[in-house]
């Protein structure tokens, strides 16, 4: 099966360009936590916010959406449990299940699951439907973090609000942004080379 038949095959993400094996599918999962890893150690701290700005959620849905539903779960799921055994690769260096922030994680590795699930029906394929699966990720990531981080802190759901979620509105529009360019354009590249 050549690389175009793969990548024009109804319901493929981009790893699935990769020759198919066990040991892809394990690198992918590894490599997708410490990417996701990695990227929480790009932290910006938010003025009156527990939680800092962070290249995570981007890798996340990235992963989740070059990976499918089941790989981007596996990754975001992994890179959580580790975490919360204690290698410091949650946002900032930190570890554990504890912090105001954690809700987060646990929106992530639902965020990778939908939009791995929404790539596989064409969502990353164009600059449109890239940026709706991008907005319903990040919607899922602080359906889940905004009520943890007010569980966590006994803020209201209005300080919550505005602490864990308006301060990063733009920054999400960028990462958005991003995806937007980056997903679509590696299509295009990949039928290129089939």
């Amino acid at each position: 099966m050549s690389t175009a038949s793969v990548s024009l095959r109804p319901g493929a993400v981009l790893a699935d360009l990769l020759p198919a094996s066990r040991v892809r599918d394990i690198a992918l999962v590894v490599g997708g936590a410490a990417l996701t890893g990695l990227a929480a150690q790009i932290a910006v701290p938010v003025p009156g916010s527990p939680v800092p700005v962070t290249g995570q959620t981007f890798a996340a849905l990235l992963v989740g959406t070059a990976f499918g539903a089941r790989r981007g779960f596996l990754s975001l799921a992994l890179y959580a449990l580790v975490g919360m055994a204690g290698v410091p690769w949650f946002a900032g260096g930190t570890s554990g299940a504890g912090g105001a922030s954690f809700g987060y994680v646990l929106g992530m590795l639902l965020a990778a699951t939908v939009v791995g699930a929404l790539a596989r029906r064409g969502g990353d394929r164009s600059v449109l439907r890239t940026a709706g699966s991008m907005v319903v990720g990040s919607a899922v990531i602080y359906a889940v973090g905004v009520p943890y981080l007010m569980a966590v802190t006994g803020m209201s759901l209005g300080a919550a609000v505005a602490a864990g979620l308006v301060p990063f509105l733009i920054g999400d529009a960028l990462k958005a942004a991003l995806a937007m360019g980056a997903l679509p354009a590696a299509w295009k590249l990949a039928g290129r080379r089939g």
